[in-house]
């Protein structure tokens, strides 16, 4: 601890244990100090409450996460070189695991690449951006620039960084919301935000600028193919569509029928689009319908209209403090779905919310089960794609819940 140059925050044991067990995150609530004053976004170090370093990270008395560890290694020096090093081993970690798939993958998911709070999707030479804490904001001047020189490194010319900062958490952080193109030099600035896109040979029409998050859910790639294995010759309800995606894959892998179902009607209209795109646009139906209605009705008609549900939501809950609601919600779509299929009909089912832990999730697909008086036969536990990394000391990484069963 001698000679260093940071302030230091000193935490309680609880906090300590944590960060000895790898989670990254210090409360606020848990801290004293810092031992002097400091601006937020500023590195300090974190110490035991009998003076162990702990590890170096951004500070923000914004956020009730007070701060976010980057290193745990004394001889870290917070350059340029660092951030480039850094930013290297997680590019190379996705060529390695994405294979030709990395043209269109998750290049930076925050905690698991220990950038926290930044996430980098790139859809070939388009890089769309999302920055959740105030350390990374400050940093982004410096990342972005060297992200793309490390990709032109890769024989990869990126032609625009377009930022969707505009998500609840930035206020939190003490942040206002920015949304457009980064204005690199060289960089385009003015394109419309929509891409084609193709993912497991099916393209898309992805709006970067108005779409979800960051355009296009990449973490349900390899899902995808797993669903639309079991498709071919089958009727199949693709719920909770959005782009389309899932139908798509199943259609392509030869589905007799494909229904598309989404609340949103921009939604129906793109699966629409993607559809034709593909000339598809035959094999699916896309109508606009809550999805729960729609079970309801389907199972009141009687029968067996489908015989392979895919059950796509998204996430029910956002906090701890709404899991038990969360729970009831994906009881009655996964119940209502089980009910609707006959003996031997396949459903697939997933959550995306990380506060719905694996554990959680299928205590409520048993309950679900149980009440439908159905039994279910593992063909698949999945998770999200390995561009979107889960570190085991860091839960809030691992928040895909993916299942393929078969009803008997």
């Amino acid at each position: 601890m001698a000679n260093r140059p940071y302030p230091v925050i000193t935490v309680n044991e609880k906090a300590a244990r944590s960060l000895r067990a790898g989670h990254p995150w210090v409360y606020g609530a848990e801290t004293s100090g810092p031992d002097r004053p400091c601006q937020n976004g500023d590195l300090v170090d974190v110490v035991s409450q009998k003076g162990r370093w702990l590890g170096t990270g951004l500070y923000n008395n914004h956020s009730k996460i007070l701060v976010r560890l980057l290193s745990r290694n004394t001889n870290d020096r917070f350059d340029q070189g660092f951030w480039r090093r850094r930013l290297r081993y997680a590019l190379d970690y996705r060529k390695t695991v994405m294979g030709p798939d990395y043209a269109c993958c998750r290049l930076i998911f925050g905690e698991a690449d220990q950038f926290p709070g930044l996430t980098v999707d790139r859809f070939g030479d388009i890089l769309v951006t999302e920055v959740l804490s105030l350390g990374m904001e400050v940093r982004k001047d410096l990342l972005y620039p060297l992200l793309v020189d490390l990709l032109r490194e890769d024989g990869v010319t990126v032609r625009a960084i377009y930022e969707r900062s505009d998500a609840p958490l930035r206020d939190k952080e003490g942040l206002p919301k920015v949304t457009g193109f980064y204005p690199l030099p060289g960089l385009a600035t003015d394109l419309d935000g929509h891409l084609l896109l193709e993912e497991n040979g099916i393209r898309y029409d992805v709006d970067y600028i108005h779409g979800q998050k960051t355009g296009f859910f990449l973490d349900q790639k390899y899902n995808r193919r797993a669903a639309a294995a079991l498709a071919t010759g089958r009727k199949v309800l693709d719920c909770f569509t959005h782009t389309g995606a899932f139908a798509l894959n199943c259609a392509q892998a030869g589905a007799a029928q494909v229904t598309a179902v989404d609340i949103s009607q921009e939604a129906v209209a793109l699966t629409q689009r993607n559809a034709a795109l593909n000339g598809l646009e035959g094999k699916v139906e896309a109508r606009q319908a809550d999805v729960f209605d729609l079970l309801t009705q389907l199972a009141q008609a009687g029968g067996h209209p489908y015989d392979y549900i895919i059950l796509d939501p998204p996430a029910f809950t956002k906090s701890g403090a709404t899991v038990k609601n969360a729970f009831r919600g994906y009881k009655e779509i996964n119940y209502k779905a089980m009910k609707l299929l006959p003996r031997g009909g396949y459903l697939a089912t997933c959550s995306c919310s990380h506060f719905m832990t694996d554990a959680l999730f299928r205590k409520m697909l048993q309950s679900a089960a149980r009440d439908a008086q159905v039994e279910l036969r593992l063909v698949e536990a999945r998770a999200q794609g390995p561009d979107h990394p889960v570190l085991w000391n860091v839960p809030e990484t691992d928040y895909l819940k993916f299942y393929i069963f078969q009803v008997v």
